[in-house]
């Protein structure tokens, strides 16, 4: 017996969009079913934001489809883009549909050059991103991305500055290198709120925000202006370090922001003479930590010449280049997409029903 498209329509009613958690026959993103004997070609509507989950999607859709109708021999899954604008968060005005804190509890552990890796990453993937250097006493972003100039101002609003598409805004844009930002708390959250509201993002999929270390106010800032989709903890494996990011990881659940995951930066060394590993800061304790925490583990990246010297050069973009750490951060971003799409599958799961007695 010939499978039908009502049938595969029907079958796919219960697949669940990565985005919106959602079905995708609901919201329109079934664009077509063709049936060719035991061939079977699905056309699916994706947004931006699940570009990183494009594989995933092919995977599971053509899996569900085989082990609903044995008989079929071939399943195509052809990906086209489905348009969802974001809709504003907060008062603030800021229109993105994930935003992401990226901090630490300590200085030093490289959680810049991670919250840049991230944004620049997802970028790579064709979602569209903001990158907000929060870290407003050391803003080491500009540098990082090799960016410099002070923003223009068009129409009231600053216009982010653009690294291939990745928009950026940070105080190291708007004071000299070499001069200090000497400000108490109230002048600190207002540039915070400033950089929220009053900057040109456009539509974004992620706001990825790089946090300042330790574990002051500014996240109680940011969760009073906007609702975060949660935080990435960065540390270095050491138990000096991770002492300080199960602070980080206590202050975010304090003002209510949900933990995506930890990162372990610095993980280990090989060498490139020799190919032998050296675990220099000990290996696999924020693994160890985020399974006693019971929060996700993103992924380890190794100590890398190249990326030490790919941020000294404003080069980070190189990092996806670089056979060592490419496959680390690819996977960290992959990570924090699967893990934002299960939030979002478990807040729009219906509730159960109930048995009136």
């Amino acid at each position: 017996m010939s499978v039908s498209p009502d049938a595969v329509k029907a079958c796919l009613a219960e697949f669940k969009d990565p985005e919106s958690g959602r079905s995708v026959v609901q919201q329109g993103q079934l664009r077509d079913v063709r049936v060719d004997g035991p061939r079977v070609t699905v056309t699916l509507g994706l947004t931006t934001h699940s570009s990183p989950l494009k594989q995933d999607v092919r995977q599971e859709l053509t899996e569900k489809l085989l082990a609903r109708f044995p008989e079929l021999t071939d399943v195509q899954v052809e990906l086209v883009a489905h348009q969802r604008p974001p809709m504003q968060l907060g008062q603030i005005g800021l229109t993105a549909k994930s935003v992401v804190a990226v901090g630490s509890g300590k200085g030093g552990v490289g959680k810049s050059t991670i919250a840049a890796s991230i944004a620049f990453g997802l970028k790579r993937l064709g979602c569209q991103v903001g990158l907000m250097d929060a870290d407003v006493y050391g803003p080491s972003v500009p540098h990082l991305l090799g960016l410099s100039g002070r923003p223009e101002i068009r129409d009231g609003k600053i216009t982010p500055a653009n690294l291939d598409g990745l928009k950026v805004m940070s105080m190291g844009l708007l004071v000299d290198p070499d001069q200090a930002v000497v400000w108490r708390g109230p002048m600190l959250h207002g540039a915070i709120q400033q950089f929220l509201r009053d900057t040109a993002w456009g539509e974004l999929d992620y706001l990825v925000i790089d946090m300042p270390p330790g574990t002051g106010d500014i996240a109680l800032t940011l969760s009073q202006l906007l609702p975060l989709s949660g935080a990435v903890v960065v540390c270095t494996p050491q138990d000096v370090a991770l002492l300080d990011a199960v602070k980080a990881i206590a202050m975010f659940r304090k003002v209510n922001i949900p933990i995506l995951g930890m990162v372990e930066n610095m993980s280990y060394f090989v060498c490139p003479d020799n190919g032998k590993r050296y675990d220099i800061f000990g290996h696999g304790g924020a693994r160890q930590r985020a399974e006693d925490l019971q929060i996700p583990f993103l992924g380890e990246v190794p100590i890398n010449i190249q990326m030490r010297v790919n941020g000294d050069e404003g080069k980070i973009a190189g990092n996806f280049d670089d056979p060592q750490s490419a496959p680390h951060l690819e996977r960290i971003c992959y990570q924090l997409a699967k893990q934002l799409a299960r939030q979002q599958t478990e807040v729009a799961a219906p509730l159960p029903s109930l048995t009136v007695l």
